[in-house]
């Protein structure tokens, strides 16, 4: 017996639904889109026209209102998160909201909260996690094959400087690279070696041109047994983003660690003393499994592989690299 889809709402009509988890939902096997929200009415229904959503609205209250909506996926500006997730939840709407959760830990767990309180799922959207090369990663580290673990280091970058009038450079809203994209390589740190840091140290470019905002940062985490994470992450620099884990006896390159580069692939590399070899996995869409894991859990009540707790805290590391970029000093978590 097939299962019931997921009758999916959208809030906002923000560039990476449109892109990416609209379409992704779309292609997926438990969800549909069946309606979508703007501020305005005329872009709702532009965009629902563009993405064939059979059902458009001029305000979020009324998608909210709407009984047959059991999701919602919210792309708003990072200050807008706590909000509207909220509002959803107390409507009996599970929640995808995208990363980060919220603006710091003390949001991101009045909203955790918040989903207990109403019984409903929250997650937020890192859709790379739902990837399997993660978890074949993961074995590999476990397998010995490249030695005791001894370092990660990740990279995120792109260029959008010259659009002044961009939201992620409006610092009020939760703007700056370690929101926006910093946080990719921070959680998959916590995910590779399965524990928390213990301090971190930043360094950023605050461009009074972009609001102060931090447009480039590099920075340690410390975790366990000397290990840890380096990382650069911007909005003024050109695009890469990258992941190497290092062994004493060998290391794994993922080239397209993140987003993925479609003339790379899904594939990434293993190099040890018997050379190099490439891992070939399957080219999948990370929206449309990130859309199924919360389907399955909804319907089958299947464990989340990353609940909201998980959200509160890459949150804390985030608080922590911020007040280190921003005060230059080591802050210890």
């Amino acid at each position: 017996m097939r299962m019931k889809k997921i009758r999916w709402g959208i809030i906002g009509c923000a560039g990476i639904a449109k892109r990416a988890v609209i379409p992704g939902i779309q292609q997926s096997e438990t969800g549909e889109v069946a309606a979508i929200a703007s501020r305005g009415l005329d872009k709702a229904r532009q965009t629902a026209k563009e993405l064939n959503i059979p059902t458009a609205y001029g305000s979020y209250e009324e998608l909210l209102a709407d009984p047959t909506i059991e999701a919602v996926y919210i792309p708003l500006p990072n200050h807008l998160h706590k909000e509207w997730a909220i509002r959803a939840m107390e409507a009996g709407k599970h929640v995808l909201c995208e990363k980060p959760l919220a603006i710091n830990a003390d949001e991101a767990q009045e909203m955790a909260e918040a989903s207990e309180k109403a019984g409903v799922i929250l997650a937020e959207a890192f859709m790379y996690r739902y990837h399997p090369r993660y978890h074949t990663i993961r074995d590999i580290i476990q397998s010995g094959e490249i030695g005791e673990l001894r370092g990660i280091h990740g990279t995120f970058t792109f260029n959008n400087a010259k659009d002044r009038n961009n939201i992620r450079y409006k610092q009020e809203w939760g703007g700056g690279s370690l929101y926006d994209v910093g946080v990719y390589p921070i959680s998959a740190a916590r995910l590779l070696l399965n524990e928390e840091p213990q301090a971190a140290t930043v360094h950023a470019l605050l461009s009074e041109d972009h609001d102060s905002v931090d447009m480039m940062a590099s920075g340690i985490l410390e975790f366990n047994r000397g290990v840890a994470l380096t990382f650069d992450c911007g909005m003024w620099a050109a695009f890469r983003n990258t992941l190497e884990i290092l062994g004493t006896e060998g290391r794994i390159e993922v080239p397209s660690a993140f987003v993925v580069n479609q003339d790379e692939g899904d594939h990434f590399f293993v190099y040890t003393k018997d050379g190099k070899r490439e891992v070939e996995v399957p080219h999948l869409n990370q929206y449309a499994l990130q859309a199924d894991a919360i389907g399955r859990s909804i319907r089958k009540g299947e464990p989340l592989p990353f609940p909201a707790t998980d959200a509160v805290l890459n949150m804390k590391v985030l608080d922590a690299c911020l007040t280190s970029a921003k005060e230059r000093r080591r802050v210890e978590l």
